[in-house]
C-alpha cells in the first residue's frame, strides 16, 4: 500500500499562477476563446435584432435560435471530444482547437463583410454552430488540463481563476461585440477584424502551453456520439460522489441560465430600464461569479473544500428569494437610463441581490469542479468532464423550456426568480442528503471558521492518497469534526458507541458512516464487527480516524492509549499519523472540572484559538501504544 502526502514546499497563491508558464498561457488561451465566442455571438444577435430584416428569422426568435445552435454541438459531440482529450496530448488538442477557431472566424469574417442576406445569415448561423463545436472540443481539455499541471493544494485556486476568467471574458466579449457592431458604416468590418484577431492571439498563446503526455493513448475512439454519450454517463456514474457532483454543477448552470436569459426582459419590464441597465445586470452577475470563484481559495485553506458548496447553495437561494421581494411592486415609470436607475435607492437592493447570488454561485461551483478533477481517474477524466458538458447542455435547455412554460402560465419574471430560488433549496438539500460528505464538510468548515479560530500545523503530513490511520487525542465531542476540517480527504472514524446518543452530533456521525465500537464485555459481536469494518476501510485505501484513549478525557490530560490500534494493524498494516488537538479543553464542547460538556456556551467567548498539530508518519512495524502516546504528547508540547 502506498501513501502520498502533501508537498511540503509552500505553493503560490492563485494570482501568482499567472506568472507561471504551466498556467498563464493556458489561462489566457481559454480567456481569448471565451471572449471570442461571445463577441461573435452577441454581435450577430444585435445585427439580426436591430440592423437586418430577415423574414424567416424575426428578432424575437434570433436570440433563441443562436443560443440553441451554439448548445447543440455540446449534445452531439461532447462524448467524442472527451475521448479525443484522453487519447491525445492535451497541448496538441488545444492547438488543434485554436487552428479550427481561426478557420471558423475567417468564414465568419466573410459573413460579416457580405451584404447578400441570403448568404450572410446562413453563413453566420453555420459559424455559430461551429463555434459551439469549438467550445465543445475545448471544454474537456480545459478542466482535464489543470489536474495535470497543478498540485492538489493549487487546484481550487486554479479553478477559481479559470471560472473568474471565463465570466470576465464573457462579459467583455458581449460588451465589445455590442459596441463594435453599432459603429456606423464600419461596424461589421470591425467585428470581423476583432474575431479573427482574437483567434490569432489565442493560437499564439497556445504555442506557449507546455507539452503534456496523453493520459490514455491506447484508447480506441467510438465515433458514434449516441452510444458514447451513454457510455460516458455510465462511466461517470461509476463514482457516485463524482456523478452527483456533475448533477450539482449542471443544476448551477440551470439556475444561472434562468437569470441570464431573463435579464433583458427583467431590465425592461420590471426595472423599467434601457439596454444599459440590462448590461449592468450582466456586469453585476459576472463580477459576482468572478469574486466568489476567487474567494474559494481564501476560504478553503488552499485545499479542495467542498464544505463551501452548501454555503454557496444557501446564499443562492436566500438572495434569489430576496430578489423577488426587492423587485416586486416597483412603480411603473418611463424607461430609465443607467444614471437614473442607479440613482434610485430602491434599485440598490436589486443590484446587491444579483451580485450576491452570483457570488455564492461561484462558491458553489468551483469546489465541485475541483472535486471532480481530484476524484476522477486520470485515464478517463476528460470523458467524465465531457459527460458533465452533456448534462450542462440538457439542464440549460430544460431551464429555457421551464422558464418559457412558467411565463406562458402567467408567472411574472420576479415570480420565476422566486420559484428558482425555492427549487434550488430543495435540489441542494436532496443532493446533500445523497452525498453527506458535502454537508459534513460544511459543518466542519463552520466549526473551524465561525466557532473556533482553527490552525493546522504540519498539514503536509496528512496523506492525500493511500490508506492510513489518523491517531489523535480525544478532548471534546467535536474532535472528529475538526479533523474533517483539516483533512483534504474524507475520514471514517472509529468512535465510542455512546457518542452516537448525543443529540445532533449522533445524527451527524451516523451520516458520516462512523463506526461505533462498544467494549467487548458489553457487546462482543459489536466489538468484533467494529474492528472488521475498520480494517475494511483501510483495505479500500481510505483514511481511518481513531482516538486511542478510548474516550474523551475527563481532566484535560492525555490518557493511556489502549491496544485496539494493534488489532487493526494486524488486519491492515498501514502507516499511522499521530495528531494532537490543542487548547480545546474547557471549551463548550469539552468537559470541565466543574460540570459537564455543552453548558454555558460562551464560557470562553467566541472564536477561541484551537489547533491541530500533525506529526510525521509512523510505520506499521514501529507502532506500539506507548510509543504512539509519546509522539502525541510531544505534539501537545
Amino acid at each position: 500500500m502506498t501513501l502520498q502526502t502533501n508537498d511540503s514546499a509552500p505553493h503560490p497563491n492563485q494570482f501568482a499562477l499567472l506568472k507561471q508558464r504551466r498556467f498563464a498561457p493556458f489561462f489566457w488561451t481559454q480567456f481569448s476563446g471565451a471572449a471570442n465566442d461571445n463577441l461573435f455571438k452577441f454581435s450577430f444577435t444585435v445585427m439580426v435584432t436591430y440592423q437586418l430584416s430577415v423574414s424567416w428569422l424575426p428578432p424575437a426568435l434570433a436570440g433563441l435560435v443562436i443560443g440553441a445552435l451554439f448548445i447543440l454541438p455540446f449534445l452531439l459531440f461532447s462524448a467524442t471530444s472527451g475521448q479525443l482529450t484522453d487519447k491525445f496530448p492535451k497541448t496538441r488538442m488545444i492547438r488543434a482547437v485554436k487552428n479550427l477557431e481561426i478557420a471558423i472566424m475567417l468564414v465568419a469574417a466573410y459573413g460579416f463583410f457580405t451584404t447578400n442576406l441570403t448568404v450572410q445569415i446562413p453563413v453566420l448561423l453555420a459559424c455559430v454552430f461551429l463555434m459551439g463545436l469549438h467550445s465543445t472540443l475545448f471544454g474537456p481539455v480545459k478542466f482535464a488540463y489543470l489536474p495535470q499541471v497543478l498540485s492538489d493544494a493549487e487546484l481550487t485556486g486554479g479553478n477559481g481563476m479559470v471560472e473568474m476568467g471565463t465570466f470576465v471574458a464573457i462579459l467583455l466579449g458581449n460588451i465589445v461585440g455590442g459596441l463594435l457592431v453599432t459603429i456606423p458604416e464600419v461596424g461589421h468590418t470591425a467585428v470581423a477584424i476583432g474575431c479573427v484577431a482574437l483567434a490569432l492571439i489565442g493560437r499564439w498563446l497556445a504555442q506557449a502551453i507546455p507539452e503534456l503526455a496523453a493520459t490514455d493513448p491506447q484508447l480506441k475512439i467510438n465515433w458514434n456520439p449516441f452510444t458514447e454519450t451513454w457510455r460516458n454517463l455510465q462511466l461517470a456514474h461509476g463514482n457516485l460522489v463524482v456523478f452527483r457532483s456533475l448533477l450539482g454543477i449542471s443544476w448551477m448552470w440551470f439556475f444561472g441560465a434562468v437569470f441570464l436569459s431573463q435579464f433583458p426582459s427583467f431590465a425592461k419590464e420590471v426595472l423599467h430600464g434601457d439596454e444599459q441597465v440590462a448590461t449592468l445586470l450582466l456586469v453585476l452577475f459576472s463580477i459576482g461569479i468572478g469574486t466568489g470563484s476567487l474567494l474559494c481559495e481564501v476560504l478553503s485553506r488552499r485545499h479542495v473544500e467542498i464544505g463551501l458548496v452548501p454555503l454557496g447553495a444557501i446564499g443562492m437561494s436566500v438572495f434569489a428569494v430576496d430578489l423577488y421581494f426587492a423587485s416586486r411592486g416597483l412603480p411603473v415609470v418611463p424607461v430609465m437610463g443607467l444614471g437614473a436607475f442607479v440613482a434610485q435607492s430602491a434599485h440598490w437592493r436589486v443590484m446587491a441581490d444579483l451580485a450576491l447570488l452570483s457570488l455564492f454561485a461561484g462558491l458553489y461551483s468551483v469546489p465541485m469542479y475541483a472535486l471532480i478533477q481530484l476524484r476522477s481517474q486520470p485515464t478517463h477524466r476528460a470523458r467524465i468532464i465531457a459527460a458533465n458538458n452533456i448534462l450542462n447542455a440538457l439542464f440549460m435547455i430544460g431551464s429555457s423550456v421551464i422558464a418559457g412554460a412558467l411565463l406562458s402560465s402567467g408567472f411574472s419574471i420576479p415570480q420565476i426568480f422566486l420559484f428558482t430560488g425555492l427549487a434550488n433549496a430543495v435540489v441542494a438539500f436532496y443532493i446533500f442528503l445523497l452525498v453527506p460528505e458535502y454537508l459534513l464538510r460544511f459543518v466542519a468548515w463552520l466549526l473551524s471558521h465561525c466557532v473556533y479560530r482553527f490552525k493546522v500545523t504540519g498539514e503536509q503530513h496528512i496523506p492525500i492518497s493511500g490508506p492510513a490511520i489518523l491517531a489523535c487525542n480525544h478532548v471534546s465531542f467535536v474532535d472528529a469534526v475538526l479533523l474533517m476540517a483539516a483533512s483534504p480527504r474524507p475520514i471514517v472514524f472509529l468512535m465510542d458507541h455512546r457518542i452516537f446518543q448525543v443529540p445532533v452530533l449522533g445524527w451527524l456521525f451516523r451520516l458520516a458512516k462512523a463506526i461505533p465500537i462498544a467494549p467487548r464485555a458489553e457487546d462482543p459481536a459489536a466489538y468484533d464487527a467494529a474492528f472488521a469494518a475498520a480494517a475494511k476501510v483501510l483495505q479500500d485505501g481510505d483514511l481511518l480516524g481513531i482516538f486511542p484513549e478510548g474516550g474523551i478525557t475527563k481532566d484535560g490530560t492525555l490518557q493511556e492509549f489502549k491496544g485496539g490500534i494493534m488489532k487493526i494493524l494486524e488486519r491492515a498494516p498501514v502507516p499511522v499519523i499521530p495528531m494532537a488537538l490543542t487548547n480545546l479543553w474547557g471549551s463548550y464542547f469539552s468537559r470541565i472540572e466543574q460540570g459537564g460538556a455543552m453548558v454555558r456556551p460562551f464560557r470562553r467567548g467566541m472564536l477561541n484559538r484551537v489547533g491541530l498539530n500533525v506529526g510525521t508518519v509512523v510505520s506499521a512495524a514501529e507502532v506500539q501504544p506507548a510509543l504512539l502516546r509519546n509522539r502525541v504528547e510531544e505534539l501537545l508540547a
